[in-house]
């Protein structure tokens, strides 16, 4: 079974590979791209803290289903924020990043507003890794399987 390479050293190298510019008019977006032999599900966490709000608040979404060999444009619009939280597992829910932020995330298609309580709300509390875009237009993050 693959794994998604995630490890302390693999993790920075596969994000810094994913940056890509294009040539002609630039398109904001992030983009998940799997590159293992396994269907992956994706969620993405995102800062959607607005003027109104008291704190931080972040909103997570989900799912993605991501084949093999193939990518998921999981955010279309230009990207407001520079950190985008990824979470991702197989298709039997088993959890293939070690993220350390803990989010929620729904078994079905969902936008989960806050991470606080997520079990009290009906969620489960998933470990989201985080991705620095360097404030970039367009980010593309690879998902690797194992050797």
């Amino acid at each position: 079974m693959s794994r998604i390479v995630a490890g302390p050293m693999t993790l920075p190298l596969a994000l810094l590979a994913g940056w890509m510019a294009l040539a002609g008019p630039v398109r904001a977006e992030f983009a998940v791209c799997n590159q293992s032999l396994d269907v992956v599900n994706v969620a993405i966490g995102l800062d959607v803290t607005t003027a109104a709000d008291s704190g931080t608040v972040f909103e997570t979404r989900g799912w993605w289903t991501v084949g093999p060999n193939q990518c998921a444009n999981v955010i279309r619009e230009e990207l407001a924020t520079r950190y985008v939280y990824v979470y991702a597992q197989d298709v039997v829910g088993q959890p293939l990043l070690n993220g350390t932020t803990q989010m929620c995330v729904s078994p079905r298609r969902f936008t989960i507003r806050g991470t606080q309580e997520c079990w009290s709300r009906g969620n489960i509390a998933a470990g989201f890794v985080e991705v620095d875009t360097l404030k970039t237009q367009r980010w593309t993050l690879f998902l690797t399987g194992s050797p």
